[in-house]
């Protein structure tokens, strides 16, 4: 009998599994679309999907539900990347949502675009005719995200529901729908945010530098390190103080906070992850905090 000793690592697995599901999806599906924000999961996606289809290139485009209160470091990143490679970038204007009155901009104290841009992506699905949408969500980030299958059933109002989802047995995905309906695909399911990191040191992927210790002036609300910034409102009791700090996800300005780091280094980040008990959104992200069930009322109505 013939015996080996070879063995995949546990990041070689991942890899080797969310590439199986984007060959998958192109395979399957018309008009794929990958979201990417420039953050640290799409920057991962994007990698993946090179490798999924090296040496040819990546055979759909990406997408960016652009709120207008982006960080500049990423949306910097986010152009030079798209460049680079030479995949086309459709952007998903929440500024033309609201200029238009198809939204209404929010108000008040955690007044912030992330709460609509569900009608700017699910307008660009609609406008485009994406059939499948990839996401970097995974399922350690936050609860209802944990609900969430590899493909994600949207009918033709983009809606999810949690209660009625398909079923993926040995790795067998159904990817059937009607007109109007599409389907979003999480390849990152089951990868944890050590994991997304390990990757990114492994691959020597460059990220925006707000994922690393940097000074800037931030005040606290409720908590959160909120970055002082034009599209924030900030109350007269909020005084602004520098601070040493790393962003652990990347979102809307008025809505992601900021941690306290020393962390320049991945291996410096990756250890810190390690250490804590919180998860990024549950840390760093206001708009979750909204209610115990913010991100799956969000989800139903569309979001990502």
């Amino acid at each position: 009998m013939i015996r080996s000793d070879y063995q995949l690592s546990q990041l070689d697995v991942l890899e080797s599994e969310a590439i199986h599901v984007m060959r998958e999806v192109a395979a399957e599906f018309e008009r794929p679309v990958l979201l990417f924000s420039g953050g640290k999961d799409s920057i991962v996606m994007l990698r993946l999907a090179e490798k999924a289809f090296w040496p040819a290139r990546i055979p759909f485009p990406v997408m960016h539900v652009d709120t207008g209160h982006n960080f500049p470091e990423v949306i910097e990143f986010r152009d030079r990347r798209v460049a680079e490679l030479g995949v086309r970038l459709v952007v998903a204007s929440v500024q033309e949502q609201i200029d238009a009155g198809r939204v209404t901009e929010p108000t008040g104290r955690w007044a912030s675009r992330n709460q609509i841009q569900t009608p700017a992506l699910l307008d660009a699905i609609e406008e485009h005719r994406f059939d499948a949408a990839f996401g970097g969500a995974r399922r350690d980030e936050e609860k209802a995200r944990a609900k969430e299958r590899m493909f994600s059933f949207r009918d033709e109002f983009g809606q999810w529901d949690p209660k009625n989802q398909r079923p993926e047995l040995w790795n067998l995905y159904n990817t059937r729908i009607g007109r109007g309906e599409h389907i979003r695909v999480f390849p990152l399911s089951n990868w944890t945010e050590l994991d997304v990191w390990d990757y990114i040191r492994r691959e020597g992927l460059e990220i925006p530098s707000i994922y690393f210790a940097h000074e800037r002036t931030v005040f606290e609300r409720d908590g959160i390190l909120l970055a002082d910034s034009p599209f924030v409102h900030r109350d007269d009791d909020e005084a602004l103080f520098a601070a040493t700090v790393r962003y652990r996800t990347v979102g809307d300005m008025s809505c992601t906070g900021a941690v306290k780091s020393a962390a320049v280094t991945i291996d410096e980040v990756m250890a810190e992850i390690a250490a804590t008990r919180i998860t990024e959104r549950g840390q760093t992200r206001a708009d979750d905090r909204a209610s115990e069930a913010a991100m799956e009322d969000r989800k139903r109505e569309g979001y990502f």
